[in-house]
């Protein structure tokens, strides 16, 4: 019987769904030459699901020495943009799920992840340091339109004054500039808006649900209008795909109101790896090969290095040509580095105050995030 080969699904950047490097088993669905049910359902809509993820802590500490940053809060687990890139995908094999469709399919809340948050920062032994807010993936991501978990979240921090800096590629973050702006006012928040290409017909079919390239543009101008520092992400720049859009990206961002950059080379780990030459082989035939020499160029001959301090950026002589390009426009730009974030002013929130604090956590009877 012969595999169903790879089809674009609309809307999500994965079109397959194999199993995960976990299972003992690979699955994947087959024409049995007597009717095409199999392939039908294969190519169906394939709707978001929603469950809850029983968390017991929600602050985690992180120790690479490749993020500037100790801790982190992630309100979801998958993510329902969709960027067939995306570094945060294998992470669905841990439970038992695939990083392909399941991904973004598939996603886990967290409802209780500003009760959880207030405690932790409650506890005697606490020291404040900032905290990233949905570096794994999106917390402004679509359902959060929905389920406005990382709002309470964002009003747990504001009521601490507790520093957070976020990565978003969502129009979303505006709903919350009645939160952000007023903190940003005293040295506690930085926003990073992650851009990966112009282009709007590639956008489309590359990160479906993530805002739209024009779109991130106007968030920029609108969160530093509103006096929030905006640094911007070229992540992930593809060889080949983007990585000539790279002066053109930094200096359209410097001009909506960004006042740092930076940039990541595409990483490609574990499942990674084939979903996006899936991808490649679909919306952009005939280019797979070429891109897949200059990623194995930047990462000593494998699709993918893990070692620490060259794993954003890559190594060889294609790799230190974008670390040129992207110094030179950087300094022509007139990009600086990020302002320190302030943790003087933190509060840790007292027993007699908790009611308070967690007025706007969901209702019992309102626990389910499922749809």
């Amino acid at each position: 019987m012969d595999e169903i080969p790879f089809r674009a699904k609309k809307g999500r950047g994965a079109g397959s769904n194999h199993s995960s490097r976990f299972e003992p088993c690979r699955q994947v669905p087959v024409d049995d030459g007597w009717s095409r049910a199999e392939e039908e359902e294969f190519a169906s809509a394939h709707p978001t699901q929603v469950s809850v993820d029983s968390a017991r802590t929600i602050i985690t500490r992180n120790h690479s020495p490749d993020v500037p940053f100790e801790l982190s809060v992630n309100p979801y687990r998958g993510c329902e943009h969709g960027c067939v890139y995306c570094f945060a995908r294998p992470t669905h094999a841990w439970l038992g799920l695939s990083p392909g469709l399941d991904f973004e399919t598939r996603l886990f809340c967290k409802p209780d992840a500003a009760e959880l948050l207030g405690k932790e920062l409650a506890r005697p032994g606490y020291r404040c340091r900032p905290i990233a807010l949905g570096i794994n993936t999106d917390g402004w991501q679509p359902v959060e339109r929905r389920l406005r978990i990382t709002r309470q979240i964002l009003e747990v921090l504001q009521a601490c004054r507790h520093p957070f800096s976020v990565v978003t590629k969502s129009a979303l973050i505006e709903r919350d500039l009645d939160i952000l702006a007023p903190m940003a006012a005293q040295g506690l928040v930085q926003v990073a808006v992650s851009m990966t290409t112009l282009q709007a017909d590639l956008a489309r079919v590359m990160e479906p649900r993530a805002a739209a390239p024009q779109r991130r543009l106007e968030t920029i101008r609108l969160l530093s209008a509103a006096g929030i520092p905006v640094s911007v992400l070229v992540a992930p720049l593809i060889p080949v795909l983007t990585d000539g859009e790279l002066e053109t990206i930094l200096g359209q961002v410097r001009e909506a109101g960004a006042t740092s950059a930076g940039y990541v080379l595409l990483r490609l780990p574990h499942e990674i790896r084939d979903l996006f030459r899936e991808w490649l082989d679909t919306h952009r035939p005939g280019m797979a090969a070429h891109v897949f020499n200059r990623i194995t160029d930047a990462r000593g001959g494998k699709a993918y290095d893990a070692t620490f301090g060259t794993r954003m950026t890559g190594t060889g002589p294609y790799a230190e040509l974008l670390a040129r390009r992207f110094r030179i426009a950087s300094r022509k730009l007139g990009f600086g580095a990020s302002p320190p974030l302030a943790t003087q002013y933190f509060r840790p929130p007292v027993a007699t105050a908790q009611m308070d604090l967690f007025q706007h956590r969901i209702p019992p009877g309102r626990r389910s995030c499922a749809r």
